[in-house]
């Protein structure tokens, strides 16, 4: 559907996506900061508004742009050939530069200044490990998702990164853009800057991962014979 819209819309989109995802983040978790000292309680907050803003953005902007709103989602298309290379740059500028703006969009709502450097540490082994989890489930939903229930895709995303928020250490940012936004953001969600090259890093893995492993598993049969007579059962 997005192969109607030129590539400068394509870029609008993908820039007020990704502004409006990190506003979406960024402000919820304020917000919910502000609200309750309970930790818990206010990352629930920030997980049911990041879940539900993906399913709306990814809804209303994938027919214009497919709604990466994430380089590496980017990368990975671009790499299955189903997103031209030369797009690519364009994308992830527009990425980068609308989650810049979300940051700086959720300062102004909240009267905070409206870039801040980050002061959040999050490092280590298990934030890395956690980064290429979240971040392959993410790509592999999305190409399993497109394989078999391309309506459901906008739901299929919202409802992982919701489950994500919670089942990883680093609460998932799996988006390099995203991680870079957050990094200028000195509330709830942010990110040191000197710890975005691991996150990006870890991020790029699991995608790659995800590429890879989703190649294999979802590859059309080559082989018309049933399963039973083309592989053996365990």
């Amino acid at each position: 559907m997005s192969a109607v819209f030129p590539l400068s819309r394509r870029v609008a989109a993908e820039a007020l996506g990704t502004m409006l995802l990190v506003a979406t983040v960024v402000g919820s978790g304020t917000m919910a900061d502000s609200l309750t000292n309970d930790t818990a309680l206010a990352l629930l907050g920030n997980t049911l508004a990041t879940g539900a803003i993906l399913v709306v953005l990814i809804t209303i902007l994938g027919p214009v742009s497919g709604a990466h709103f994430n380089p590496v989602v980017s990368l990975v298309f671009a790499l299955r050939r189903e997103l031209p290379a030369s797009f690519v740059p364009a994308y992830i500028a527009a990425q980068v530069i609308g989650g810049i703006a979300g940051t700086m969009l959720a300062h102004a709502m909240f009267g905070l200044p409206l870039l801040q450097a980050s002061e959040t540490a999050r490092t280590g082994g298990a934030q890395w490990l956690s980064e290429v989890t979240a971040t392959f489930g993410l790509v592999f939903i999305i190409f399993a998702g497109v394989r078999f229930r391309a309506d459901a895709v906008a739901w299929l995303i919202g409802l992982y990164i919701t489950a994500a928020y919670w089942f990883t250490a680093s609460t998932s940012f799996a988006n390099p853009a995203v991680a870079i936004a957050r990094s200028l953001t000195h509330t709830f969600s942010g990110i040191r800057p000197i710890d975005l090259p691991g996150f990006i890093v870890a991020e790029v893995v699991g995608a790659l991962l995800a590429l890879m492993f989703s190649a294999w598993l979802l590859m059309d049969a080559r082989n018309p014979e049933p399963f039973a007579e083309t592989e053996s059962a365990p």
